[in-house]
């Protein structure tokens, strides 16, 4: 089974900023959109952003347009999130996966998720 690769996370202060990277393991990505997610402790898996393998159109969650931004480059085959203002609200585990369905926001209709990337806001 494919597995996409999250890189970029830490350990930052509220109000800096973060770009994670999430790879395409080994391959392109097979499907129409990549998605972004976080997971805090004891919370359901939450969407954040996506964008299609095109790079032509992204989605957004409400909580983080605005301070997040998706892109991606296909010479990489690389999607990226950079965050910025960062609270100690945004402290979770960062997933990138994929799907064929155009603005899911329903990590059931994801597939092929990484491993995750900490991602640590300190006040």
């Amino acid at each position: 089974q494919v597995q996409h690769v999250e890189s970029g996370g830490g350990l930052v202060q509220a109000g800096g900023s973060l770009r994670l990277s999430c790879a395409a393991s080994g391959r392109t990505f097979s499907s129409i959109v990549i998605g972004w997610f976080r997971q805090a402790p004891g919370k359901e898996r939450e969407f954040l952003a996506a964008i299609t393998r095109s790079g032509d159109t992204t989605y957004y969650a409400d909580s983080v347009e605005g301070r997040f931004t998706i892109s991606s480059d296909n010479a990489k085959n690389t999607i990226y999130l950079q965050m910025n203002s960062l609270s100690p609200e945004d402290t979770a585990v960062y997933y990138c996966a994929e799907t064929d369905i155009k603005g899911s926001v329903y990590p059931n209709e994801y597939h092929n998720w990484g491993q995750g990337t900490q991602v640590t806001v300190s006040s």
